[in-house]
Protein backbone atom coordinates (compact mmCIF):
# COMPACT_ATOMS: atom_id res chain seq x y z
CA UNK A 1 0.00 0.00 0.00
CA UNK A 2 1.29 3.45 -0.92
CA UNK A 3 2.21 6.01 1.77
CA UNK A 4 2.61 3.27 4.40
CA UNK A 5 5.48 3.95 6.79
CA UNK A 6 5.82 0.43 8.24
CA UNK A 7 9.29 -0.11 6.82
CA UNK A 8 10.72 3.05 8.42
CA UNK A 9 8.75 3.10 11.68
CA UNK A 10 11.69 1.76 13.69
CA UNK A 11 13.99 4.67 12.81
CA UNK A 12 11.59 7.43 11.73
CA UNK A 13 11.92 9.57 14.87
CA UNK A 14 15.71 9.14 14.91
CA UNK A 15 15.97 10.09 11.24
CA UNK A 16 13.79 13.15 11.73
CA UNK A 17 15.86 14.22 14.72
CA UNK A 18 19.12 13.91 12.83
CA UNK A 19 18.09 15.49 9.53
CA UNK A 20 15.77 18.19 10.85
CA UNK A 21 17.33 18.73 14.28
CA UNK A 22 14.04 18.28 16.11
CA UNK A 23 12.10 20.73 13.92
CA UNK A 24 9.47 18.15 12.97
CA UNK A 25 8.39 17.79 16.58
CA UNK A 26 8.77 21.48 17.40
CA UNK A 27 6.47 22.40 14.56
CA UNK A 28 3.77 20.14 16.01
CA UNK A 29 4.29 21.21 19.62
CA UNK A 30 3.73 24.85 18.68
CA UNK A 31 0.18 23.92 17.68
CA UNK A 32 -0.85 22.14 20.87
CA UNK A 33 -1.73 25.28 22.82
CA UNK A 34 -4.69 25.74 20.45
CA UNK A 35 -6.30 22.52 21.71
CA UNK A 36 -8.55 23.09 24.71
CA UNK A 37 -10.59 20.58 26.68
CA UNK A 38 -13.28 19.55 26.30
CA UNK A 39 -12.78 18.99 22.59
CA UNK A 40 -13.15 16.28 20.00
CA UNK A 41 -9.84 15.97 18.17
CA UNK A 42 -9.04 14.08 14.96
CA UNK A 43 -5.36 13.34 14.36
CA UNK A 44 -4.51 11.97 10.92
CA UNK A 45 -1.06 10.59 10.17
CA UNK A 46 0.38 11.07 13.64
CA UNK A 47 3.24 8.65 13.02
CA UNK A 48 4.80 7.16 16.14
CA UNK A 49 2.43 9.08 18.41
CA UNK A 50 4.87 11.40 20.13
CA UNK A 51 2.35 14.16 19.61
CA UNK A 52 -0.08 12.35 21.94
CA UNK A 53 2.34 12.70 24.85
CA UNK A 54 2.89 16.37 24.08
CA UNK A 55 -0.86 16.97 24.01
CA UNK A 56 -1.24 15.20 27.36
CA UNK A 57 1.34 17.49 28.95
CA UNK A 58 -0.83 20.54 28.28
CA UNK A 59 -4.23 18.82 28.31
CA UNK A 60 -3.92 15.79 30.63
CA UNK A 61 -7.64 15.07 30.42
CA UNK A 62 -10.95 16.05 28.90
CA UNK A 63 -10.11 15.37 25.26
CA UNK A 64 -11.73 12.78 23.00
CA UNK A 65 -9.18 11.88 20.35
CA UNK A 66 -9.55 9.75 17.23
CA UNK A 67 -6.13 8.77 15.93
CA UNK A 68 -6.10 7.56 12.31
CA UNK A 69 -2.90 6.00 10.99
CA UNK A 70 -2.24 3.88 7.91
CA UNK A 71 0.91 2.19 9.26
CA UNK A 72 0.39 -0.73 11.64
CA UNK A 73 3.87 -0.40 13.11
CA UNK A 74 3.46 3.31 13.66
CA UNK A 75 0.14 2.62 15.36
CA UNK A 76 1.75 0.02 17.63
CA UNK A 77 4.20 2.65 18.83
CA UNK A 78 1.40 5.19 19.27
CA UNK A 79 -0.64 2.84 21.47
CA UNK A 80 2.25 2.73 23.97
CA UNK A 81 2.31 6.51 24.46
CA UNK A 82 1.18 8.17 27.67
CA UNK A 83 -2.04 9.93 26.69
CA UNK A 84 -2.93 11.02 30.22
CA UNK A 85 -6.64 10.74 30.95
CA UNK A 86 -7.64 11.66 27.45
CA UNK A 87 -9.84 9.13 25.66
CA UNK A 88 -8.03 7.95 22.53
CA UNK A 89 -9.43 5.66 19.83
CA UNK A 90 -6.79 4.22 17.52
CA UNK A 91 -7.83 3.34 13.98
CA UNK A 92 -5.63 1.51 11.48
CA UNK A 93 -6.79 2.72 8.06
CA UNK A 94 -6.31 5.36 5.40
CA UNK A 95 -8.41 8.42 6.18
CA UNK A 96 -10.39 7.70 2.99
CA UNK A 97 -11.85 4.62 4.71
CA UNK A 98 -12.98 6.45 7.84
CA UNK A 99 -16.76 6.50 7.68
CA UNK A 100 -18.41 8.38 10.53
CA UNK A 101 -21.20 10.81 11.29
CA UNK A 102 -19.11 12.31 14.10
CA UNK A 103 -17.77 15.85 13.80
CA UNK A 104 -14.65 17.28 15.38
CA UNK A 105 -13.68 20.56 17.00
CA UNK A 106 -10.03 20.16 15.99
CA UNK A 107 -8.32 18.41 13.08
CA UNK A 108 -4.54 17.91 13.26
CA UNK A 109 -2.62 16.82 10.15
CA UNK A 110 1.11 16.60 10.91
CA UNK A 111 3.11 16.09 7.70
CA UNK A 112 0.20 14.39 6.00
CA UNK A 113 -0.41 16.21 2.75
CA UNK A 114 3.19 16.05 1.54
CA UNK A 115 2.51 12.36 0.79
CA UNK A 116 -0.22 13.08 -1.73
CA UNK A 117 -0.56 14.09 -5.34
CA UNK A 118 -2.59 17.25 -5.92
CA UNK A 119 -5.68 15.26 -6.87
CA UNK A 120 -5.47 13.02 -3.82
CA UNK A 121 -4.73 15.99 -1.55
CA UNK A 122 -7.94 17.62 -2.74
CA UNK A 123 -9.88 14.41 -2.00
CA UNK A 124 -8.46 14.09 1.50
CA UNK A 125 -9.05 17.80 2.13
CA UNK A 126 -12.73 17.43 1.28
CA UNK A 127 -13.06 14.46 3.65
CA UNK A 128 -11.44 16.30 6.57
CA UNK A 129 -13.25 19.56 5.86
CA UNK A 130 -16.56 17.71 6.13
CA UNK A 131 -15.56 16.26 9.51
CA UNK A 132 -14.62 19.63 11.04
CA UNK A 133 -17.37 21.68 12.69
CA UNK A 134 -18.04 25.27 11.70
CA UNK A 135 -15.60 27.54 13.56
CA UNK A 136 -13.47 24.49 14.26
CA UNK A 137 -9.70 24.72 13.94
CA UNK A 138 -7.37 22.91 11.58
CA UNK A 139 -3.80 22.47 12.81
CA UNK A 140 -1.22 21.90 10.07
CA UNK A 141 2.49 21.10 10.24
CA UNK A 142 4.23 20.41 6.95
CA UNK A 143 7.00 21.28 4.52
CA UNK A 144 7.05 24.32 2.26
CA UNK A 145 9.29 25.78 -0.42
CA UNK A 146 10.58 29.33 -0.15
CA UNK A 147 10.91 29.42 -3.93
CA UNK A 148 10.87 26.99 -6.83
CA UNK A 149 14.49 27.48 -7.91
CA UNK A 150 16.10 24.05 -8.45
CA UNK A 151 19.30 25.33 -6.85
CA UNK A 152 17.56 26.29 -3.58
CA UNK A 153 18.70 23.94 -0.80
CA UNK A 154 15.10 23.34 0.28
CA UNK A 155 14.17 22.19 -3.20
CA UNK A 156 17.16 19.87 -3.36
CA UNK A 157 16.45 18.45 0.08
CA UNK A 158 12.78 17.90 -0.76
CA UNK A 159 13.63 16.03 -3.95
CA UNK A 160 16.11 13.89 -2.02
CA UNK A 161 13.43 13.11 0.57
CA UNK A 162 10.93 12.07 -2.07
CA UNK A 163 13.54 9.89 -3.79
CA UNK A 164 14.50 8.23 -0.48
CA UNK A 165 10.96 7.58 0.73
CA UNK A 166 9.80 6.41 -2.67
CA UNK A 167 12.29 3.55 -2.40
CA UNK A 168 10.91 2.43 0.97
CA UNK A 169 7.30 3.61 0.89
CA UNK A 170 6.20 4.11 -2.71
CA UNK A 171 4.62 7.42 -1.78
CA UNK A 172 2.49 8.88 -4.53
CA UNK A 173 3.72 12.48 -4.33
CA UNK A 174 6.64 13.82 -6.31
CA UNK A 175 6.05 17.46 -5.39
CA UNK A 176 4.33 19.29 -2.57
CA UNK A 177 0.62 19.71 -3.28
CA UNK A 178 -0.90 23.17 -3.16
CA UNK A 179 -2.93 22.93 0.06
CA UNK A 180 -2.99 26.72 0.53
CA UNK A 181 -5.35 27.13 -2.42
CA UNK A 182 -7.66 24.42 -1.06
CA UNK A 183 -7.91 26.17 2.30
CA UNK A 184 -8.35 29.60 0.74
CA UNK A 185 -11.09 28.43 -1.60
CA UNK A 186 -12.93 26.85 1.33
CA UNK A 187 -12.77 30.15 3.22
CA UNK A 188 -10.48 29.17 6.09
CA UNK A 189 -9.05 32.04 8.14
CA UNK A 190 -5.43 31.92 9.28
CA UNK A 191 -5.06 32.35 13.04
CA UNK A 192 -1.40 31.49 13.53
CA UNK A 193 1.69 30.90 11.39
CA UNK A 194 5.20 29.97 12.45
CA UNK A 195 8.26 28.78 10.53
CA UNK A 196 10.97 26.29 11.46
CA UNK A 197 14.21 24.91 10.01
CA UNK A 198 15.03 28.02 8.03
CA UNK A 199 11.43 28.34 6.80
CA UNK A 200 11.38 24.86 5.25
CA UNK A 201 8.76 23.71 7.78
CA UNK A 202 5.69 25.60 8.91
CA UNK A 203 3.04 25.40 11.63
CA UNK A 204 -0.33 26.87 10.80
CA UNK A 205 -3.67 27.22 12.58
CA UNK A 206 -6.76 27.87 10.50
CA UNK A 207 -10.39 28.46 11.48
CA UNK A 208 -13.18 27.02 9.40
CA UNK A 209 -15.90 29.49 8.37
Amino acid sequence: MKNNYDSVAWFYDFLGGIVFQGALMRSQKSLISFIHAPARVLIVGGGTGRILEEVAKLQPGGLTIVYVEISEKMLEKSRKRNCGNNKVTFLLMPIDYYNTEEEFDVVLTPFLFDNFSQERAAQVFRILDKLLVSKGIWLVADFRLENEKPTDWRNRLLKSMYAFFNIFLKIEAKNLPDTASLLKTAGYRQVFLEFHFNRFIYSQVLEKP
